[in-house]
């Protein structure tokens, strides 16, 4: 693994980005360019395209919630079982991208799985893990069209704009599904991508509950540059009915 870690540099110009968050600064490292991670033959594939290697809004504001939600309830890395003979509560990330998702996850006292459809994604994941918090999570290659029967289940599934494609409403809620451990739920934030109402609908008919957790209405970390636009962000909890 460290061997693949490393393999990274040689791969992308790495850059550093930073994102206030409430358990402390996060900086992390991303390719420098998304469009020099454009491959033609993985679009013309399955119209694939690197959206991993950007950070987005919504996994901010997610990563914001664990971290106050875990501050508040005291139940912090230390406090729920890490290093200790206490098991940690699992989760699991469907597209992990940069990991700042994972990282938070982990600092709120999870062990994580983070996956992604890109192998490049979970190792840039694990090792801005490593750079932040000084251990790796557990990392895997995943297709949600062909989803693994052998994850095993979750108390917690995280999920950061991932319903850009209406094809991807369906593959979602049923990974959710899937993944929940009894009593478990699933965090999604979204920025009202197109798919979200169909994902809503999906997961409903899946026999799934979902409820809006957190709303923010203008998302500022970091700064948005001058004159882009910004949309709402709003966290959703799934759980089995």
């Amino acid at each position: 693994m460290r061997f693949e870690l490393a393999a990274l540099d040689r791969r992308f110009v790495i850059v550093e980005q930073s994102v206030e968050l409430p358990m402390g600064r996060v900086v992390f490292e991303k390719p420098r360019n998304f469009d020099d991670l454009i491959s033609e033959a993985d679009f013309v594939h399955d119209d694939r395209l690197p959206y991993w290697a950007d950070l987005w809004p919504a996994a901010i504001v997610l990563a914001e919630f664990l971290e106050r939600r875990a501050l508040r309830a005291g139940s912090t890395d230390d406090a729920t079982g890490v290093g200790s003979d206490r098991p940690a509560p699992r989760a699991l990330e469907l597209g992990c991208g940069l990991g700042l998702v994972t990282v938070s996850a982990m600092r709120a006292g999870f062990e994580v799985l983070a996956t992604d459809y890109y192998a490049d994604a979970t190792l840039l994941t694990a090792r801005n893990c490593v750079r932040v918090i000084g251990r790796e999570p557990l990392i895997r290659m995943v297709d949600w069209r062909d989803f693994p029967s052998d994850l095993g289940t979750f108390e917690m599934v995280l999920a950061a704009d991932v319903l850009y494609e209406k094809s991807y409403a369906p593959l979602v809620a049923e990974a959710i599904s899937l993944s929940l451990a009894p009593g478990g739920y699933a965090l999604v934030a979204d920025q009202g991508r197109a798919a979200l109402g169909l994902f809503l609908e999906e997961a409903g008919a899946r026999g799934l509950v979902a409820r809006v957790v957190h709303f923010d209405p203008h998302p500022t970390n970091p700064p948005p540059p001058e004159g882009s636009e910004v949309h709402p962000i709003t966290i959703y909890e799934v759980r089995h009915g």
